[in-house]
């Protein structure tokens, strides 16, 4: 994993235990926005293989700087040896994929002068949306089932669910899932036209909050059987997933939380569990209004009882189509730590809230109530919602 919080697994947990946040105030190229991002350092240094070079874009950059992490490397090349290539499956999410390339390339000289994008914008292996999974397959030679997920903000929660289903129909033995997302125009500009960025820090289910951050991050995970788990080291389980589309609005949740709720009890049914055994539940929390309202409806319509709540968002911003992989890593840490997160930059949880917001007030850096097994929200736009449940257990 790698956030605006710290690249690799043990940077995360840190700024997660010592409540260290990745935002920063607005220093992305030239965009003129009064707001906070959760920026990565060090993506502009990556350079692709040259055989990939065609490939150079701002996420795959960002996807490359994450793979050096945490041995990831060394676990796929380990994977490959147990499966095979071809029984490998690769499933990753991301939202506006290497857009800023074209984007850039709109605002060249060349373009402006001659009507003629520069040679080194390549749409194919840029801007599409499958570029990042046709550059990770060929950077690890793999040939098993590949695919992208874009359904914006719940993307990279949704590869769970799509390669469990894949791994359970026999068609691969074990998938990377992952998601990656990086700051571009679209997202910071389309953002604030939707009048959703805050001009400070994002403050998740605060009384006062006001909109989000845009972040950028990318997280890979290796899935496999249950039975293979002997051989991790502090191994975390998927125990279910569940997933809808309410198709309220374009960029608006339906306001009771409907889709928000069917997903949360799909992914409940999935695991056989009761709501009862989850201790913890990492909010999708974009510190939005009518967001973080909604998804505390849709909880209360799930838990008979307050749960334990926050939105890790104040650490890394939202990073939209990575959100779910990077959250499903942040609930694995808490799992594997056994600890809760409080929902940074929350100075007064809204009291209209039914549900437990952990806020810095409540609780000193982080909270040592057993978290066993945590729910993982992401809520997209279209209302394409995705539940994921993990624990320590694997029944």
């Amino acid at each position: 994993m790698t956030t605006a919080a710290g690249c690799g697994n043990q940077a995360n947990l840190e700024a997660l235990k010592n409540a260290t946040t990745g935002l920063r105030a607005n220093d992305f190229l030239d965009v003129e926005l009064d707001t906070w991002i959760g920026r990565i350092d060090g993506i502009e240094q990556q350079v692709l293989p040259d055989s990939l070079k065609n490939y150079q874009c701002r996420n795959n950059q960002l996807a490359c700087l994450a793979l050096q992490q945490d041995d990831f490397q060394l676990a796929v090349e380990q994977a490959k040896q147990r499966y095979g290539a071809d029984r490998l499956g690769l499933f990753l999410g991301t939202s506006t994929s290497g857009i800023l390339s074209t984007e850039l390339a709109y605002q060249s000289e060349l373009f402006k002068s001659t009507g003629r994008l520069p040679d080194s914008c390549h749409f194919r292996e840029q801007h599409n949306s499958f570029s990042v999974a046709e550059f990770v397959r060929k950077l690890y030679q793999l040939t098993g089932p590949t695919q992208v997920i874009s359904t914006a903000c719940s993307s990279s929660a949704k590869v769970f669910a799509s390669a469990a289903r894949y791994i359970e129909l026999g068609l691969c033995d074990a998938a990377i899932v992952g998601g990656v997302d990086s700051l571009c125009l679209t997202t910071l500009y389309g953002f604030n036209s939707l009048e959703l960025v805050a001009e400070d820090v994002c403050r998740p289910a605060d009384q006062n909050r006001n909109g989000l951050s845009v972040g950028e991050g990318a997280a890979f995970i290796l899935l496999e059987k249950a039975e293979h788990a002997g051989k991790q080291r502090a191994p975390v389980y998927l125990r279910g997933y569940g997933e809808s589309s309410d198709a309220y609005h374009m960029s608006s949740p339906h306001p009771e939380g409907r889709g928000a709720y069917q997903a949360m009890q799909q992914a409940l049914e999935s695991a056989a569990m009761d709501a009862e055994q989850i201790d913890y539940v990492n909010l999708h929390g974009t510190a939005t209004p009518v967001n973080d309202q909604m998804e505390d409806k849709a909880l209360a319509q799930v838990f008979s009882s307050p749960v334990a709540c926050s939105s890790t968002k104040g650490w890394t911003g939202h990073t939209l189509g990575a959100a779910g992989s990077v959250e499903a890593v942040y609930s694995a840490l808490c799992i594997q730590h056994n600890f809760m997160p409080q929902s940074l930059n929350t100075l007064t949880a809204d009291p209209a809230f039914t549900q437990t917001i952990l806020t810095p007030a409540s609780m000193s850096n982080c909270s040592t109530s057993s978290a066993h097994t945590v729910v993982s929200n992401s809520f997209g736009f279209g209302g394409n919602n995705c539940c994921l449940i993990f624990s320590d257990q694997p029944c």
